[in-house]
Formats: structure tokens, C-alpha cells, sequence
């Protein structure tokens, strides 16, 4: 679950490694690990940049976890649901130490899945209405991923999306949604990117400017537009340049400064690597 050293002085734990076949890692929901974990000490557990979304389940005691630099309050009966290809860590209180269960697990889908969680206004850590269900499957998995059952991969894949629909049922908050949507929205902020790509541009300057972390910005943007963000920029400053070039008689050096490059030679180098030729030549071809 983290990068914590299981050992008898930190917790107690039941933890499998689960192998998937390579049929369930291109075509199912296929889990990677799972266990339940009782803390002996006070420790912090951190982990990042894991292509696998973690599920858990505070079963008692109490602790903190922090996500995307957000700090959360976790208390019996918490569940919690993060991307583990950012940066997360979590803690158990050193006064009132907790039990978990976990799942790491993961599909080709998953990233939509967890972005259209967050859209719907899904939190990080939330309380669910019926913790049994949770459990229950959580409970489910750990028995599959220990069996010999010869169709556990399909079996694991039933009980991992169940455990989606629970989480999904729990992510509808539209109170959040439209607080955080008005200010994240990607056609808003595409649109300013039309409008002010000539100008410096940086990622820290969006997420303050439209409420945003700047990670997940980045990840959804490519997610959308199939492009990163310094790209987009990139080929508007290009085709801009490419304008100039044909129905002007300005100079490289002009061109580049109101296309939006530092100076003439780094306009020629991004030219070239664009368009296969310098700006001279592409002006000579027409």
C-alpha cells in the first residue's frame, strides 16, 4: 500500500501482491495488490508516480492524508479514493491508531473513470451511506485475489466494478461540481489560450487563474485535446508565424518577437522542428 517497511514494529498487516494474467492487464479491471493493515506505531506512508488507483477504508482509529498539497481529516468509517500516479501521503494518528483495508487496482479506462468522478463532484475522502457495501467488497477482493479459482481474473473484474458503481453513487455532489466546474473549465481556459498565446504563458499562471491544480491540468487537457498544453501553444505560435511569413514583409526577428519567442534563433530552431524547414525557406516556397 506504501512505501512504509511492514515490519512488527510498524503495523500488523495481510497483504497480497496480486499478478493478473496478461489477458486481464489489456482488457479487464485487474487488481495489483491488496490487505489490511493494523498500525503498532505512529508512522507516515507515502508513494507516488504508480500507474494504479487506490481505494481504502479507515476501519477504526484515525489519521490524516495528504493529496495534490490538500490536507484531509480521516476517521473511522472514511473512505478514500486517489490517483497514485500523483503525489499522496497518509498518517495514522500516534494516539488513536487505525485499521485500513485497501485495494490498488487499475484498467486501461480508469483514468476517464476517475476524471468523470472528480467532474461529478467526487471527493477525495468521503463518508459513504452504507460503509458495509464498501467493505464488504473490499472484504470480497482480498478472498479472490488469495483463491485458486480459475476464472478470478473475470471474478475480480465483477467485484472491482462494483466497487466503482459504489463510488460513483457517492461522487454526485453538484453543490461542488459547479464551484469547481465554473472555474476549471477546460473550453474556458483553451479559449484564453487561443486569445493570449502570443504572450508567456505558464502552467502555475493558469491553475491560479482558473482555480486548478496544476497536474491535474495538464493530465485532463492532453486527455482532451490529445495535445500538452506547451504544445498547443507551440503550433498557435507556429501557425501564427507561418501568417507573417506569407503576407508580410516583416523580418525573422520581428516575426518571432510577435509570434511570442524569446529571440530569433530559439522562432528558427521551433520553426524547423514544426514545420521540417527554417521560416526563410517556407517564406521562399511561397
Amino acid at each position: 500500500m506504501d512505501d512504509v517497511k511492514e515490519n512488527q514494529y510498524l503495523v500488523d498487516s495481510n497483504r497480497i501482491l496480486y499478478t493478473p494474467s496478461g489477458f486481464a492487464r489489456n482488457s479487464l479491471l485487474y487488481l495489483q495488490e491488496t490487505g489490511k493493515l493494523t498500525a503498532l506505531r505512529g508512522h507516515t506512508s507515502k508513494r507516488s508516480d504508480l500507474k494504479s488507483y487506490l481505494c481504502f477504508m479507515v476501519l477504526k482509529g484515525s489519521g490524516t492524508l495528504v493529496y495534490e498539497q490538500d490536507t484531509y481529516t480521516l476517521k473511522k468509517g472514511d473512505c478514500v479514493w486517489v490517483d497514485c500516479q500523483r503525489d499522496y501521503s497518509h498518517s495514522t494518528n500516534g494516539k488513536d491508531l487505525w485499521s485500513l483495508q485497501w485495494v490498488h487496482f487499475y484498467g486501461e479506462m480508469m483514468p476517464q473513470i476517475y476524471e468523470k468522478y472528480r467532474e461529478r463532484g467526487g471527493n477525495v475522502v468521503f463518508h459513504p451511506k452504507d460503509g458495509e457495501k464498501f467493505l464488504t467488497v473490499l472484504e470480497e477482493l482480498h478472498v479472490l485475489a488469495d483463491s485458486s479459482d480459475y476464472i478470478r481474473d473475470m471474478r475480480i473484474n465483477q467485484k472491482l466494478s462494483e466497487l466503482l458503481t459504489l463510488l460513483m453513487a457517492e461522487s454526485w455532489h453538484p453543490e461542488r461540481r459547479e464551484t469547481k466546474g465554473k472555474h476549471s473549465s477546460l473550453k474556458e481556459i483553451k479559449a484564453y489560450l487561443d486569445e493570449k498565446y502570443c504572450e508567456k504563458i505558464t502552467l502555475d499562471q493558469l491553475a491560479e487563474q482558473y482555480f486548478i491544480n496544476k497536474y491535474y491540468l495538464t493530465r485532463i487537457f492532453k486527455e482532451t485535446y490529445g495535445i500538452t498544453i506547451n504544445h498547443y501553444i507551440l503550433n498557435k505560435k507556429i501557425s501564427y508565424a507561418k501568417r507573417l511569413l506569407r503576407f508580410s514583409e516583416k523580418s525573422m526577428e520581428e516575426i518571432g518577437e510577435e509570434a511570442g519567442f524569446s529571440d530569433a534563433q530559439y522562432f528558427c530552431r521551433m520553426f524547423k522542428k514544426i514545420e521540417g524547414m527554417t521560416p526563410g525557406e517556407y517564406r521562399k516556397s511561397w
